[in-house]
């Protein structure tokens, strides 16, 4: 049994020692040259007087990055990545919520971090790798190691404005990439084509099984998801075969038919997750690379990733949501009421989560942990710490489960509760709508639907009125030239709202 995840560096450093880990855009890894490096970084933090604390990660994304986080694990903390794509408020929440003494950079980033209000001290990568390794000292601090020390904290948005920083342990992320591995069937020749940032915790799926099973994982250049073709032509010469994406990321490539141009030929895993697939869409791939495995993923960052999947075999009805499945081995769904209660026979409720996969809490904030990390309210016997995730689900005819909405999403409108969610997928189906999304304007009481699609507004408008009940029409369309995303590649609704 692990209880570490770079125990699988071990083995897998042994056997493919010159094989490349992780490729980026101007550089690329091989495992013998991560696990040297790492080693050597671990060995100057442990030199320095750093243990078992919060060291921030300011870099490109890069496979150099990627190694830092490996260098800090090494070194008995834990790594806190964050990005020049955040805003400078952002980072500064995030330095006064951890207090850290030391941030890593690169060269690129490094007059950056310089500006930043932050006391500690600023190592540069390329000085770090070249210490000498103090293997007495790495095995010591090994030794002292226990699976439930925290290996990362990674911020996601809080309601208030402040980001909440999620604690994840060791033993959570190897339950998590085991049960993933086996879903998914990574193996040595699994050609990951990552997709989010590294300062989120989806990239989990690609940087540990990599280590795990001496795979190898490409980092898709940014500027690809705005280029369709160039993106799909770059997994071709990259020979990419497995991909985890949000479903925006999925949807931007076969809303503008690029398929009629170029389809991916090495493809034969299609993950997705974060978004409800639109059924148009999700055909197009499906008729794209028809022998590929789809399968839908479903999980919040304070879970530990994803919890819930579900293998796409069969065929949907148009109205038919794709389910999330059934969770990982290892984790339990509790659907709840709002009483706490199991919820009613094809009644929804709120999808909570049980198991290893729950991690530590926020870092730093109490009252947020407690809210949302709470005792099981079926269990009055002993403490045990259940997620609620503010998402609501419910099970189909086939006793899948299936998501609804986000708790947040659902309005009170002209006397109804409305899913904005609903609206969106009645929207999505239309002949000429690429992507949309719905945002609510309380004190207004206006649903506005804003979208990228060929229909003007007008028309638009005269669609609707034959797909929707009267008390669900949007009050406002907005089309768009392009949807706004977050940096992982999510429509950012918050963006949406202040327009």
């Amino acid at each position: 049994m692990y209880r570490n995840v770079l125990d699988y560096f071990e083995k897998t450093v042994a056997e493919v020692p010159e094989k490349v880990a992780f490729s980026g855009e101007h550089s690329a890894l091989t495992f013998r040259q991560l696990y040297d490096c790492s080693k050597a970084m671990a060995s100057a933090l442990i030199r320095d007087g750093y243990t078992k604390e919060p060291i921030l990660v300011f870099m490109e994304k890069s496979p150099e990055e990627i190694c830092t986080f490996f260098g800090i694990i090494r070194s008995g903390c834990f790594y806190v990545p964050i990005d020049e794509e955040m805003p400078a408020e952002r980072i500064r929440l995030i330095i006064e919520n951890c207090s850290p003494r030391a941030m890593i950079c690169d060269k690129s980033t490094k007059e950056k971090a310089e500006s930043f209000s932050f006391d500690g001290r600023i190592y540069d990568y390329s000085e770090l790798i070249i210490r000498e390794t103090d293997e007495e000292a790495l095995q010591s601090v090994y030794d002292a190691a226990l699976d439930t020390d925290p290996i990362y904290i990674v911020f996601t948005s809080g309601s208030t404005g402040v980001p909440k920083g999620v604690v994840a342990c060791h033993r959570s992320v190897i339950d998590y990439v085991e049960q993933l591995s086996k879903v998914l069937g990574f193996n040595r020749d699994t050609v990951f084509g990552n997709q989010s940032p590294l300062y989120f915790d989806a990239c989990l799926k690609e940087l540990y099984p990599t280590l795990m099973f001496g795979a190898t994982t490409h980092l898709v250049p940014r500027q690809l998801f705005m280029q369709p073709k160039a993106l799909v032509e770059y997994l071709n010469e990259k020979k990419i075969n497995t991909i985890c994406w949000v479903v925006s990321a999925l949807t931007m490539i076969s809303a503008f038919k690029t398929f009629d141009l170029v389809k991916p030929e090495f493809l034969h895993t299609v993950a997705f997750g974060s978004e409800v697939f639109p059924m148009k869409q999700y055909r197009i791939w499906r008729e794209a690379v028809p022998k590929a495995a789809f399968i839908n993923l479903y999980g919040p960052t304070e879970a530990t990733g994803m919890s819930c999947y579900y293998r796409c075999e069969r065929e949907f009805g148009e109205e038919e949501p794709i389910p999330i499945g059934r969770p990982f081995y290892n984790t339990q769904v509790l659907l709840l009421d709002e009483t706490g209660a199991p919820a009613k026979k094809g009644q929804p409720g709120e999808i909570c989560l049980r198991g290893t996969c729950v991690t530590l809490g926020y870092y730093n904030n109490p009252e947020k942990t407690g809210e949302a990390f709470v005792q099981n309210p079926l269990n009055p016997h002993y403490p045990e710490l259940i997620y609620k995730t503010g998402d609501m689900g419910y099970y189909n005819e086939y006793g899948e489960l299936c998501f609804l909405s986000r708790k947040d999403y659902q309005i009170k409108h002209m006397g109804h509760r409305i899913e904005l969610g609903e609206i969106e997928a009645d929207a999505a189906k239309i002949e000429g709508i690429k992507i949309c999304a719905c945002t609510y304007q309380k004190e207004k009481d206006k649903i506005i639907l804003h979208y990228v699609g060929d229909l003007s507004e007008k028309e638009l408008t005269k669609v609707l009125k034959d797909a929707l009940p009267r008390y669900m029409l949007p009050a406002r369309l907005h089309r768009m030239e392009e949807m706004c995303f977050t940096a992982n590649g999510k429509v950012d609704r918050k963006a949406l709202e202040k327009m």
